[in-house]
């Protein structure tokens, strides 16, 4: 047997024991390697600095070294007429015809926003670590964006990352920019504009390994692709054609074997592409629809999960070839996955939401086992933002401000519930001895005095 040499392929250059260069941290897992943050926490207590940020967005920020890279969409104030087809996504179907959905979170015409008509600077702030001030920001794009966006999220839910030296901020339809620390942009790449499932709005990350970016675009459009481009230049080196309905998932570079897979959930079916050609390596069905969750990737395997309209958790091997649909699955689990927020993968144990709800199941990565069920959290009314995992402890994030520990366990052991004065819709961010949570309005830096 070949042995398999898999790991999460972040850049050429080595994180910092205390970075989180991209949407879910330094291994792609959720999970922080030798970080310490605290457990107990309150607006009087262990808040290192607490900052009003400008405009709105739901990324997570992210960390490297001596600084935070946080995307944002500033409202200008210059008002403009709405497209005529922007109006029209944001006018719900009536019932019985193509596009209907029933209401509910994060779907149908309940979450739909209105047209824009007010045109948005997308902007990328860059932040002190240590104190919280502003070093700079930096307006990559101005425009009366196409089309609306979901209620309860902005024009800039996308999640930037690093190598260390320059920052590739993605904002979908506005385009991936390449900045340097000082701010200056190095180039941008135009994509077009991006159609979602009912003006639900956009927001995934890129994925970068080495020298190579690659963007996942599935929108309600013709041109579905998935493409690689060159971190230094922006030139697109392939491009694989796609034929997916709106996917919010991005995509997770890992290394099988010495070579690179570039692995994309969608509606349906996940996929795995070769890095360097872009050609199809394996596929599996068994996705649900409007797909969210970003996999990951531990033991062997990837994890690739969906809940709207049904619940599929697939643990997938790796190394193997072709349609894995009926007997390339090593496990799977088909109830209580989550919509919106992606799972943690800490040691050998998988966690993760049902739904939207503050319900958490933790199972046995490598087995399937259940340790625990959809077990309920404590002082959360909702969830969006994905757990996080460090120092022996689970950080469970609700969208009304409360934040949740437990013990990284088999059983369900509360250690902490904290409430800060804050919605919390982004996922967190975990370096060394501080985590960092972005809300509505404002970024908390949560450390011990």
């Amino acid at each position: 047997m070949k042995t398999l040499n898999l790991f999460i392929a972040l850049s050429a250059l080595t994180a910092h024991a205390a970075d989180w260069p991209q949407f879910r941290g330094p291994s792609g897992t959720g999970e922080a390697p030798g970080a310490n943050p605290p457990t107990s926490w309150s607006e009087t207590s262990n808040v290192k600095w607490k900052v009003k940020l400008p405009g709105a967005g739901a990324g997570t920020p992210i960390v490297w070294g001596e600084f935070i890279f946080i995307q944002t969409a500033i409202s200008t104030g210059k008002k403009m007429e709405p497209a005529k087809d922007a109006e029209a996504a944001a006018t719900p179907p009536a019932a019985g015809q193509p596009g209907g959905r029933p209401r509910g979170p994060f779907g149908g015409g309940f979450g739909r926003g209105e047209a824009p008509s007010e045109k948005q600077q997308f902007a990328v702030l860059c932040i002190e670590r240590a104190t919280g001030k502003t070093l700079w920001q930096k307006v990559v794009k101005e425009e009366l964006p196409h089309e609306g966006h979901h209620r309860d999220h902005g024009f800039a839910s996308h999640t930037p990352v690093t190598d260390g030296k320059n920052l590739y901020a993605w904002f979908g339809s506005r385009g991936l920019h390449c900045l340097d620390f000082k701010g200056d942009v190095k180039w941008s790449v135009d994509f077009g504009d991006m159609r979602t499932r009912n003006s639900f709005g956009e927001g995934n990350a890129v994925a970068l390994h080495g020298d190579t970016l690659v963007v996942q675009w599935d929108h309600e459009g013709e041109d579905d692709f998935i493409a690689a481009l060159d971190k230094n230049t922006g030139k697109e080196l392939w491009r694989q054609k796609r034929s997916e309905v709106t996917t919010w998932s991005s995509p997770l570079i890992v290394t099988v074997d010495g070579k690179q897979q570039v692995i994309a959930s969608a509606t349906e079916r996940v996929r795995s592409y070769d890095l360097a050609t872009g050609a199809q390596i394996w596929e599996c069905g068994g996705m649900t629809t409007n797909v969210v969750p970003t996999p990951v990737t531990g033991h062997g395997m990837v994890y690739a999960l969906s809940g709207f309209r049904g619940a599929a958790l697939l643990a997938i091997p790796l190394g193997k070839t072709g349609d894995l649909t009926e007997s390339g699955v090593a496990w799977r689990h088909g109830k209580g996955t989550p919509y919106v927020p992606s799972p943690l993968l800490s040691g050998s144990r998988l966690y993760f939401h049902s739904g939207n709800n503050p319900l958490l199941s933790c199972f046995d990565a490598k087995t399937g086992k259940a340790f625990y069920e959809t077990t309920r959290m404590e002082g959360a009314t909702g969830v969006y933002a994905s757990p996080v995992a460090a120092g022996g402890r689970v950080y469970l994030t609700g969208r009304n401000g409360a934040v949740q520990v437990i013990k990284d366990s088999d059983t369900f052991e509360s250690l902490a519930v904290n409430k800060l004065d804050e919605q919390f819709d982004a996922s967190p961010a975990i370096c060394g001895k501080e985590l960092f949570l972005r809300g509505h309005e404002y970024l908390y830096c949560i450390a011990e005095k």
